[in-house]
């Protein structure tokens, strides 16, 4: 087994529970780590054989750009298409992290955190 990871995946999106937000928009990161088998790819040397990394940051970018209240639907989307679309993949924890939040503070970033696994 092994893990493939896709660190500090950054977009402009519209995410928030204020009208605002919905249309300023506002700074996310997205991190994501994925468990699959390894082993065929590590001694083949073939895309095929592996998770596309790629493929794994489309799904981000794109459920990114559809605009929901919380971060916590953002997520699971995410971790829906993942397992929908590859079927390698037996966990996924991904985290979702809007910078310089609206929330009164000086607050840098809120970050929520999932981690599903394959039922």
């Amino acid at each position: 087994m092994g893990i493939i990871k896709l660190k500090n995946i950054r977009t402009y999106s519209y995410h928030g529970c204020l009208i605002e937000e919905g249309k300023i928009g506002s700074d996310y990161i997205v991190n994501l780590e994925v468990k699959t088998d390894l082993r065929k790819s590590s001694i083949s040397d073939n895309l095929k054989d592996t998770v596309d990394y790629v493929l794994l940051n489309q799904i981000v970018v794109d459920e990114m750009a559809i605009r929901a209240d919380l971060l916590e639907h953002v997520a699971h989307r995410i971790v829906t298409r993942i397992f929908d679309e590859i079927p390698e993949i037996s966990r996924i924890i991904v985290g979702v992290s809007k910078l310089n939040p609206p929330i009164g503070g000086d607050v840098e970033a809120v970050t929520i955190e999932m981690e599903e696994y394959r039922s």
